[in-house]
This record gives structure tokens, C-alpha cells and sequence, in this order.
């Protein structure tokens, strides 16, 4: 019988001194974090925790956060109104890509990409900007099951630099694809991305996912079952960008990355994978946490792809 500890011993043991990758570096934050760190985690849908190195270590959320704020949108707004306004379909380009707008009249395809979640943001329903950035807050801490935290300093890093997203948000705006002031999304788009989280947490986010919308660890339900289908499917098609057809020909799981080393693989009904390593592959996603989820993934026999052939 292969123990999944031993498997994850096993993958951690074999990349954790594996080079290749750079940290992002358009983030000064980033740039400087030690790019030997090296974590990863599991947590069941029992709420069982299993983790390895430095899976405690707090890193920038970044984009895993779009899952979150997704999350949140298809609650309060429902899966048709998120469907038809951001849509559901991979841009096949990079994710702070401007092309990829312009050849779709300014729509955005899929809420996993900068323009199509900072248009998420603008749908969550709120008064003001810090009414609808403390309910992204909320919402991260009930997935994490922690009292997850604005962190200053990644924050003022990535609002000196977030020039890029500012004139995304403007063009949504102007294509009628923006439901609140553009500017304002932008703001609360660039903090969700400036969030800690640690592997545990990032596995526990996962978990609930995978455990249809109920936190195992936390025993409490952050979204409603119909909802995790609809996250699960875009994790698929644009959770690496780029990489995304790439992970599920080699993984066959739903996963999510994030430029701060960050990245999830949700196994449904089963739980989740986290891991993090600074440094990344030219689409964003960490380079050591795809070799060690493919490699669990594979000796595990969880792609969601598998069938079983009855002899």
C-alpha cells in the first residue's frame, strides 16, 4: 500500500534542491524572498494535515486570491450573471495580457486572468471600497481557516507597480465590463493579492474546495456545493495560464498558481495539495511545486482524468 506521507517525503526530498526558475522580479517584495525555501502540505476532506520544510513560512497569496474572490462572486451573484459577464474560457496568453482584451472587445474570458478578476471584484456586492475589501478579507480567512492578514509591505510593493492593471481596469470600464468604479477594483484587486498565507492554510483552502464548499478544519461551510463545480472548472482551464493544458495532460487535477511561489492542486472528495518555492517558469508558476504535485499526483493515481478499466 503507498502511504501518501511517504510519497510526499519522497517528492520533497527529490526537488527541494532542484534549480531552474526565477523569483518574479516586477514586484520588488518578491524579488527578495529566499528563493531556497521550499514547502508543501496536504489537508483532507477530515480536516488530517500531513506537511514537509517550510510549510509554515507566510508568502504573498497573489494570484490563488482570484479562487477566493471567485468564490465570493458566485455566491452573492450566482454562477449564470459570473458566467455571463466574466466568462469561463482560457486567453491562452499571459495573465496581465492586454491582446488578449482587445480581441474580445474588452470582455474578459475568464476570472482566473488579471482583467477578468479585477472585474470580479467590481461585482462584489458592497458600499464602498473597504466594505467590499473587508469581505474579500473575510472570505480568505474562512477558506484558510486563519485570520488571514494584509501584509504592508508586499501591499505598497505591488501599488507602485500596478500601473499595468490600472489601465486594464480602465479599458473593462470602457468596454462596459467594470461594475464599480475601475480604479477602486484595482485597489482592492491589488490587496487581495497581498495577503499571507502559509502551505497549511493554502491546503486547507483547497480541501474546502474539494470537500464541496465545506472547511474540514474549521467544520464550517464557506460556499455551497453548486458553486465549487463552476471554481473547480476554471481552476482547470486557466489555473497556470499558459501551463494550464500542460498540467492537466501531466497532473489531471484543478490547480492554481500564484507569482508569490504559491500553488494548489484540489483532489476532489480526497483533499488538497499545497506548495511553495519562489522561484518560477515563464508563465508565473512555481517550477519545484508543479515537479512535486506531479510527481504525488502521479504515484497517487489522482487525476481526475484516470477511469478504471474492469478486467
Amino acid at each position: 500500500m503507498v502511504l501518501l506521507a511517504d510519497v510526499m517525503q519522497q517528492a520533497y526530498d527529490k526537488y527541494k534542491g532542484k534549480h531552474g526558475g526565477k523569483n518574479a522580479s516586477y514586484i520588488p517584495y518578491l524579488a527578495q524572498v529566499p528563493s531556497e525555501l521550499t514547502g508543501i502540505a496536504f489537508v483532507s476532506v477530515n480536516g488530517e494535515v500531513t506537511s514537509f520544510g517550510d510549510s509554515n513560512y507566510h508568502f504573498a497569496i497573489e494570484s490563488i486570491s482570484k479562487v477566493i474572490t471567485l468564490a465570493l462572486a458566485l455566491e452573492e451573484s450566482g454562477s449564470e450573471a459570473v458566467h455571463s459577464k466574466i466568462g469561463a474560457d482560457p486567453t491562452g496568453l499571459p495573465f496581465n495580457s492586454v491582446l488578449a482584451l482587445e480581441i474580445h472587445n474588452g470582455k474578459p474570458l475568464t476570472p482566473l486572468v488579471n482583467a477578468g478578476a479585477m472585474a470580479t471584484v467590481s461585482l462584489i456586492k458592497a458600499d464602498d471600497k473597504e466594505q467590499r475589501w473587508q469581505k474579500i478579507l473575510d472570505c480568505q480567512s474562512r477558506f484558510t481557516n486563519s485570520a488571514t492578514k494584509l501584509s504592508d509591505e508586499v501591499n505598497q510593493s505591488e501599488q507602485t507597480t500596478n500601473t499595468h492593471n490600472q489601465a486594464i481596469s480602465l479599458l473593462l470600464k470602457a468596454a462596459g465590463c467594470m461594475y464599480s468604479d475601475p480604479l477602486e477594483a484595482c485597489d482592492v484587486y491589488t490587496r487581495q493579492c497581498s495577503t499571507l498565507i502559509n502551505c497549511v492554510e493554502l491546503a486547507t483552502m483547497g480541501a474546502t474546495l474539494a470537500n464541496g464548499g465545506f472547511n474540514p478544519c474549521s467544520k464550517q461551510t464557506v460556499i455551497h456545493s453548486k458553486n465549487v463545480s463552476h471554481i473547480l472548472a476554471d481552476m482547470t482551464m486557466e489555473g497556470l495560464y499558459e501551463r494550464s493544458g500542460d498540467w492537466a495532460y501531466d497532473v489531471g487535477l484543478p490547480g492554481k498558481s500564484g507569482v508569490g511561489g504559491g500553488l494548489v492542486a484540489v483532489i476532489p472528495n480526497v483533499g488538497a495539495l499545497a506548495t511553495f518555492s519562489p522561484p518560477l517558469d515563464p508563465a508565473g508558476n512555481s517550477v519545484k511545486g508543479q515537479l512535486m504535485i506531479k510527481h504525488i499526483s502521479q504515484l497517487m493515481g489522482w487525476s481526475v482524468f484516470n477511469t478504471k478499466i474492469e478486467s
